[in-house]
């Protein structure tokens, strides 16, 4: 369990705080490009805490910044996007996408001070379909993320957004927790329905598996693993890697190029971001006769778009319908009674409250991952605050592309680290590009 003062340091993310000022210090993923048309309609941006206004000009650039127009405050949503910039309908002022003043149409010319007023903006770039943002106080930012997935053509990208009513770090812990997919996603199939020549077939046959947890120079990353054939152990890997991205394990690990994303919008509000490759091997989704189990079938249906602050990427399914849990379902087809892997972790995340009371829990060995990945990330807060240093991460993105999710089968002969290392040599990226980096444990 975590302190309430713990919890509210890792869960806090606005403005001046400790966690926030960590985060400020990465390149942060605003939004979808394709949510930003040039000349458009200027979009609400919710970002840690930070009302931001975000759009696209005339010449497609995107420009990110406060909603207050800095004449009078009033909010520039309600602006005329139009030749190159963002012009305030109160008065009329006008701003670049990097908050210069162009226009003060209601000053007399004679009395015009435009250069010495900016609206406050934020540096944006564009890579692999999303505006990033960065949000800390270098002149020089640092360098953006390397994941194989974000420079993937984009015909080969698979992106899904959606928002969850939780906090940030209580959404990102349901990435990293193995043990749930032997009960919520496949608590009701049976080791006979599985295709007997599929690697995953280990996990119906043993719920309970043993754990292997280390830091690393991009986080954390952990083993679940379990015996399969004799000599062998069944191993799901997955990652934290700060501040907010995740490699989960359901997959193979040979062609797992993915990513989430757990980006706060504010302390109860997270927009997630599931990016994958479109060829990489589909994970443990059908029984053996390629039917889906029971309860798995994607069922992702969205609300319509609004201009409210959390009025984007919202699912149908939510907390005010119980994801329309059906309890027949739950008593005779599947193990929720709720339809879809992403709506059953959905309805996990949530119910436990939009900040949950850490101090409550009773942590078992099966959450090992948890509590190195808390422990970690409160280090690097504290660490940042001290002295201001950062995280490997911030300056080295590179080392991000030293870690893959995913499953296999190794000799239990060879130690968890020695295993990863092996199949990492061997796992395919996409790019040809993927680096291996060494564990801060080796």
């Amino acid at each position: 369990m975590l302190t309430a003062a713990s919890n509210e340091m890792l869960c806090r993310t606005g403005p001046g705080t400790p966690m926030g000022n960590l985060m400020r210090e990465y390149w942060i993923p605003a939004c979808l490009s394709s949510e930003l048309k040039a000349d458009g309609e200027p979009m609400r941006l919710l970002l840690l805490s930070e009302q931001l206004i975000a759009f696209r000009d005339t010449d497609g650039r995107v420009g990110i910044m406060e909603h207050r127009c800095p004449h009078r405050c009033a909010s520039l949503f309600f602006g005329r996007n139009e030749q190159g910039g963002l012009r305030c309908v109160y008065h009329g002022w006008k701003f670049d996408v990097e908050g210069n003043c162009l226009d003060m149409p209601n000053v007399p010319p004679s009395q015009d001070f435009r250069h010495r007023v900016r609206a406050k903006a934020y540096k944006v770039v564009e890579r692999g379909g999303f505006v990033w943002t960065y949000m800390g106080k270098r002149a020089e930012p640092p360098p953006l993320p390397s994941f194989d997935i974000l420079l993937l053509p984009e015909e080969e990208r698979l992106t899904r957004a959606h928002q969850r009513e939780c906090n940030w770090f209580q959404s990102l812990e349901g990435d990293i927790d193995t043990s749930h997919f032997g009960f919520l996603h496949i608590g009701a199939l049976k080791v006979e329905d599985v295709d007997p020549k599929s690697i995953h077939r280990w996990s119906v046959g043993d719920r309970a598996p043993d754990y292997k947890a280390t830091e690393t120079d991009w986080g954390t990353m952990y083993a679940a693993y379990r015996p399969a054939e004799p000599g062998d152990y069944y191993y799901r890997f997955a990652h934290y890697m700060l501040p907010f991205f995740t490699l989960t394990p359901n997959g193979s690990f040979e062609d797992q190029v993915a990513c989430t994303m757990n980006v706060p919008m504010d302390d109860t509000h997270t927009m997630v971001y599931n990016l994958s490759w479109k060829k990489k091997t589909r994970p443990l989704e059908t029984t053996k006769n390629g039917e889906w189990i029971a309860g798995l079938a994607p069922d992702a249906k969205y609300l319509p778009n609004t201009n409210d602050w959390h009025g984007r990427n919202r699912l149908v399914a939510r907390k005010e319908n119980d994801y329309f849990i059906d309890r027949e379902m739950q008593k005779h087809v599947n193990y929720t009674g709720i339809q879809g892997i992403g709506r059953q972790d959905q309805a996990a995340v949530e119910c436990m409250g939009d900040l949950v009371d850490r101090s409550l829990e009773h942590l078992a060995p099966s959450d090992r991952m948890i509590a190195i990945t808390r422990k970690r990330a409160l280090e690097a807060v504290q660490t940042h605050m001290k002295d201001g240093t950062v995280p490997a991460t911030v300056d080295n993105p590179d080392l991000y592309r030293g870690a893959r999710g995913g499953a296999f089968v190794a000799s239990t002969k060879l130690d968890w680290l020695a295993a990863y290392a092996e199949k990492l040599q061997t796992a395919k990226s996409p790019l040809g590009l993927l680096t291996r980096m060494p564990l801060a444990a080796e």
